[in-house]
């Protein structure tokens, strides 16, 4: 079976209805090719005014490798709000510049790149038809309200209202064409013209976007003029909002999903142009949905559906304790995941936890985790929005009812990592059925620590959604916790000045390495005492007893072994410790490498001061069940010995 072809998708706020429609059109159509598909989301709109979190998850689009991708699909209006165009200008340059692959645009230009428009004209015909031919509204009183000018949405669902008025051979007054911003302030500001007199009371207003249509119809109301009996209101885009508003939305489902199948056709011809184009799949769905802002019954089914989506606080049947089926947002806040994260005692303890706490993102095929292999490391300074060399997959997760559950791993070691430019190894790894990959971040505000990768079947149905959002909330806050806990931990156990350990770490270190020791191991123990620290501090300053300490402490960890641990113990005094096969003559050779190291430090620094210290060494049978702490009497009140004998040397 050969590779798949990988379709990539530039995707923020994927919870939002049109870039659920994008999906929709492209994973159907992906599907139909056997392609694979690598989303790339921003879980929040590129607007958000919490800008430090934004630039977090702006982030994910750093990853991204274009010579892993066969293609590229770009849904422009996603990459830009209100007019600030600042991401999707910062895109097209970084496409423009790194990417050879076909690409193909959504709605809005993107660059020359070729595009593929929603049929927004067709639709606001079927909504005008409505109002002139259902309502009887004189066309001299339809008003319409569009996006912001120029813009070419707004141009082309104007565009869509004029030709009926065309075909019609009615005349449209340009009076009655206004312009907005597609949000509630839109709607607002022609409703305060209305209120004022500055225009007169429409008939109808056809609003090129629900939120605008919300904005009009609420502010018209709380000023005493009755929607729909005084002032009809359409909106457009059948979001969530307009069905939940207290005057419901009449209002058009476009049929995003289908340009977006066709953006992925215009990729698969220059990518396979010996291959059939295929047809798009059927897209039911579109079309207008009456609600109460028109006047005409409400569809109650519609709205009861809609409504049900919306819900937050659900009271489930869950059989014997057992999730099934989707989670929705009151599951998620029920399940008190962010307590059980925050409870971890351990890195590994966290990981586990987020492992367990998968079925709230379910159903999926597989879920990976993957974190900066410095993800731990706090004093990575103006490193922190960028993705280190190579990745760690912390968390790999198949659903309890797979057979691959046996691969199921959980960890933050490095023998699960990988180099970033993969951006994911198993992208190569041949399945029976293409997948989608969604990649979303994991930061702590601008800092970032990795990210989520959530594969689904293309034919599963399942996106990314608010419990999904919300899930890897919960998990960027437990990881940046457990940097806190682990950086508070490096201070509690880690000598300011050298960063060798403090006593306070070696009980720990004791009861891990006896529990792997073995009978015949021994227990070594080096005690190191630096010479003439009050002399260096009374004569040439403490700046330079503090240069002594830290040099004694760089040859003595210098010489310690990977599974032994290397302690200040004191202000002048230092340790070396290790239980294994260790023999009389291993010690004598550590304690002239030390004093070379010692005569090394003197040769290099030139200071008018000797560096030097006093070594004692004890060994022991670990079997004999001798204490770490008399250990270490033994090898101190040897290095005294050796301290005295060399004073004495040098006296002489």
């Amino acid at each position: 079976m050969s590779k798949r072809k990988l379709i990539g998708l530039l995707l923020p706020d994927p919870e939002s209805v049109y870039q659920q429609r994008i999906l929709d059109g492209v994973t159907a159509q992906c599907g139909r090719y056997g392609y694979d598909c690598a989303v790339f989301s921003p879980l929040m709109r590129v607007c958000h005014n919490y800008r430090e979190y934004l630039s977090g998850e702006l982030n994910i689009f750093e990853l991204i490798n274009f010579e892993r991708l066969d293609g590229v699909i770009v849904p422009t209006i996603s990459l830009s709000e209100n007019q600030d165009c600042a991401v999707r200008d910062a895109m097209l340059e970084k496409v423009s510049a790194e990417c050879s692959k076909p690409i193909a645009a959504v709605d809005l230009p993107f660059g020359d790149y070729p595009i593929v428009e929603t049929d927004d004209r067709t639709a606001f015909s079927v909504i005008t038809e409505h109002i002139l031919d259902v309502h009887k509204c004189d066309p001299d009183k339809i008003y319409f309200l569009t996006g912001m000018e120029g813009y070419d949405v707004s141009e082309r669902r104007l565009g869509g209202f004029a030709d009926l008025f065309k075909d019609r051979g009615i005349e449209i007054k340009e009076d009655n064409i206004f312009y907005g911003d597609f949000w509630y302030s839109g709607g607002e500001r022609l409703a305060d013209r209305i209120i004022s007199g500055e225009v007169p009371i429409p008939q109808a207003v056809v609003c090129a976007s629900d939120h605008m249509a919300i904005g009009l119809a609420n502010r018209l109301s709380e000023n005493g003029i009755n929607v729909p009996k005084e002032v009809i209101v359409t909106g457009y885009d059948v979001t969530a909002e307009a069905v939940i508003n207290s005057i419901s939305i009449t209002t058009y489902v476009p049929d995003v999903s289908a340009a977006a199948a066709k953006a992925v056709n215009i990729v698969h011809n220059a990518i396979e142009p010996d291959v059939p184009e295929m047809e798009l799949p059927d897209f039911p769905g579109s079309g207008l949905r009456i609600c109460s802002s028109c006047g005409c019954p409400e569809n109650i089914a519609y709205i009861r559906s809609r409504l049900t989506n919306s819900l937050y606080n659900i009271n489930h049947n869950y059989i014997n304790g057992k999730m099934t089926g989707d989670v929705d947002i009151g599951v998620l806040l029920e399940s008190y995941m962010m307590e059980t994260l925050t409870s971890a005692d351990s890195v590994e303890d966290c990981m586990a936890k987020i492992a367990q706490s998968e079925y709230l993102v379910r159903p999926y095929k597989r879920l990976y985790l993957c974190l900066n292999e410095n993800w731990l490391d706090t004093s990575r300074g103006d490193e922190v929005g960028a993705y280190s060399d190579r990745m760690r997959t912390v968390v790999s997760s198949f659903p309890e009812d797979t057979a691959d559950r046996s691969k199921n791993y959980c960890g933050n070691t490095s023998d699960h990592s990988f180099d970033t430019s993969l951006m994911l190894p198993e992208l190569d790894e041949e399945c029976d059925e293409p997948s989608v990959f969604y990649f979303s971040p994991l930061h702590f505000n601008s800092k970032s620590l990795g990210y989520s990768v959530f594969q689904c079947g293309v034919n599963q149905g399942h996106k990314i959604n608010t419990v999904f959002r919300n899930w890897i909330r919960y998990v960027n806050n437990a990881l940046e916790m457990m940097t806190i806990r682990e950086e508070l931990k490096k201070f509690s156990e880690r000598d300011a000045m050298t960063g060798l350990y403090n006593r306070r770490k070696l009980s720990e270190w004791e009861n891990r390495v006896r529990e792997n020791a073995k009978p015949n191991d021994n227990i070594i123990v080096f005690v190191i005492d630096m010479d003439g620290l009050k002399y260096i501090n009374d004569t040439f300053g403490h700046n330079e007893g503090d240069y002594g300490i830290k040099a004694i402490a760089a040859a003595v960890s210098s010489v310690t072994r990977n599974n032994e641990i290397c302690i200040r113990a004191g202000g002048d005094e230092f340790y070396i410790i290790g239980i294994g096969d260790y023999s009389g003559m291993d010690a004598i050779i550590r304690s002239e490498r030390l004093s070379l190291s010692f005569a090394e430090v003197n040769k290099s620094a030139e200071k008018p001061y000797e560096i030097s210290a006093s070594i004692g060494y004890s060994l022991n049978l670990f079997s004999s069940g001798i204490s770490l702490g008399d250990a270490i009497k033994e090898a101190d009140k040897k290095m005294y010995e050796n301290k005295t004998a060399r004073k004495k040397q040098r006296v002489n």
